[in-house]
Formats: structure tokens, C-alpha cells, sequence
């Protein structure tokens, strides 16, 4: 179960240790096991209060727009822990666990000097959260468009012969490429191969005899080579179509073959880099957003 916690602010009349001790007590007295924790916020320029009360209106907006960030980051660290099969990691701000961080703050000077104005370390925190978000969305397009490009060749290789890749399905030995002969690879349905086996060799003239053969099948179609003369194989083919027998475009090239290999290993391995690189950095940016959300909520 997540942690909540309330901030409170209280305006000081005495001094803020007595104020502080005084709300130790008063809560005691009305709760069981609560802990306190004190929030030690530096004097920061403030300026007029006119620039004061219109930074409040802007910070509301620059922690809804932080917030905002934030969950966009985890979400993508859950969706890719949730593909890896992994437990959630403990997400962390400046090295340390997020609760740790909120109770044992500690505003950081060398990052935002207490001498500048307000403005300028609300408007930096703006600038700088503004530029992680920009580096996800680029860092994510950059990860889909391989998924994307993966997903599709994986499409090719497994959805139905009517669609997918043939090149692995038919072997050298299969095909009979001459100065007079082709092979043509038919797409025939499942519940027809019958009809086909009874029909291929009448569709037109010039179709060597009983050379049709099964090389796969799947739960649609059945996968079928037929050899005949070429100068007939355009008339072939349009006459197979309209029987309802597919005729697929295909040429067998063994460097063809090892190249869509090639590419496939290389964007399984561009994917694998570009996950792990994309899980990191949201790792290292979710700290960054939530560090610079607690400094624009104890600027508020």
C-alpha cells in the first residue's frame, strides 16, 4: 500500500521550535503512532506580494504539469517491467527510496541558490521538467518504432500463407527456374485442395503433370508449388484466380534470405538495447521529476 502524507504549513508567532513541539504534543494527543516529520526550507526571495501571489496562481499549474510527468514515467516503467516479466523496481529520488526522500528532505543549494528569485526556480524547474518530457517522448518513439518494425515481420512470419513471409517455408530444391520452366507457389484454401489437385493441371496448357506438391498448411490454406512452361505463367495465374487459388509473387534468393535474417537479429538486438536504455533512464528521470515536485511544493 502506498504511503500518504500531509504537509502542513503554520505560521510562526514564537519561534519555530516551540511551534514545532507544540504540534508534536497537540497531535499525540489525538493520534495513535503518527509520525512527525519537520521540513527544514531555507529563507528564499519571496519578492513583492503582488510577484508572490502571481507565482501561486503559476506554481498550481507547474505542479500539476510536474505531477503530470511524473506518472507518465512510471506508467512507462511499468509497461516495460510488465514485458520484461519483472517485479517493480524500487523507484528512488536522489538514490534513495521515494518515502525516505520525503521525510528526510533536504533542499539542495548548489541546484537552486536560496539567493535567486522564486520566479527563476519555478521557471527552471518548468524548463528543465519540460526537457525530460520531451526526451521521453522522443526516447519512446525511437523504442516503438522498432517494436513497430519487429511486430510487423513477426505478422509476416506467423499470420496466414495468403499474407506472410514465404521464404522460409520453401527450400532451394523446391523451386525449377529455367530459360522455359517456373515454378509458381499457389495459395490454395484448406477445405479446396481437392478441387486443386483434380484442376492445376488444366488451368492452362503447358503445366507439367503431377508436379504439384505440398510444402506447409496452415488453419486456412495450404501452401502448393506447380511447375509449368513460362510464357504461360501470366495466363496461369489469372486463370487460378479466378478458380480461387491465390498464386504468390515469389523469387528465391538465398541473399535475400540471409538479409531479412540479418535484419531481424539486428532489431531483436536494437530493441533489447533500446529497453533496457529506455527502463534506466525512466529510472534516473523519475527522481528527477519527483525531486524537482517537492521543491516546487515547498516553494508553495
Amino acid at each position: 500500500m502506498a504511503s500518504r502524507y500531509w504537509v502542513v504549513s503554520l505560521p510562526v508567532e514564537t519561534s519555530a521550535s516551540s511551534l514545532w513541539s507544540r504540534l508534536q504534543e497537540a497531535i499525540s494527543k489525538h493520534s495513535f503512532d503518527t509520525p512527525l516529520y519537520r521540513f527544514n526550507i531555507p529563507n528564499l526571495r519571496v519578492g513583492t506580494l503582488d510577484s508572490l501571489l502571481s507565482l501561486s496562481d503559476d506554481l498550481l499549474k507547474s505542479n500539476i504539469f510536474v505531477e503530470g510527468v511524473s506518472h507518465k514515467i512510471r506508467r512507462q516503467i511499468e509497461e516495460l517491467e510488465r514485458i520484461l516479466g519483472t517485479e517493480s523496481g524500487a523507484l528512488t529520488v536522489e538514490g534513495v527510496p521515494v518515502d525516505s526522500y520525503l521525510t528526510r528532505f533536504v533542499w539542495d543549494e548548489a541546484k537552486y541558490p536560496t539567493m535567486s528569485p522564486l520566479r527563476e526556480i519555478v521557471d527552471g524547474i518548468h524548463h528543465q521538467v519540460a526537457k525530460i518530457e520531451d526526451d521521453l517522448k522522443v526516447r519512446v518513439a525511437e523504442y516503438n518504432n522498432v517494436r513497430s518494425q519487429l511486430n510487423a515481420i513477426n505478422r509476416k512470419q506467423s499470420g496466414s500463407l495468403a499474407v506472410r513471409d514465404l521464404s522460409n517455408l520453401v527450400k532451394p530444391e523446391d523451386i525449377i527456374t529455367s530459360d522455359h520452366l517456373v515454378t509458381l507457389l499457389a495459395i490454395v484454401p484448406k477445405f479446396s485442395q481437392k478441387d486443386w489437385l483434380s484442376s492445376y493441371e488444366a488451368v492452362t496448357d503447358y503445366v507439367v503433370p503431377r508436379s504439384s506438391k505440398k510444402l506447409y498448411e496452415d488453419n486456412e490454406y495450404a501452401l502448393y508449388t506447380v511447375t509449368l512452361f513460362r510464357r504461360v505463367a501470366d495466363n496461369f495465374k489469372t486463370s487460378a484466380r479466378e478458380k480461387g487459388f491465390q498464386i504468390r509473387d515469389f523469387e528465391f534468393s538465398p541473399e535475400a534470405q540471409e538479409g531479412r535474417k540479418k535484419e531481424l537479429e539486428r532489431l531483436m538486438r536494437d530493441q533489447e538495447t533500446l529497453r533496457s536504455s529506455l527502463l534506466q533512464w525512466c529510472y534516473t528521470s523519475y527522481g528527477e521529476v519527483k525531486f524537482c515536485f517537492s521543491v516546487c511544493c515547498f516553494d508553495s
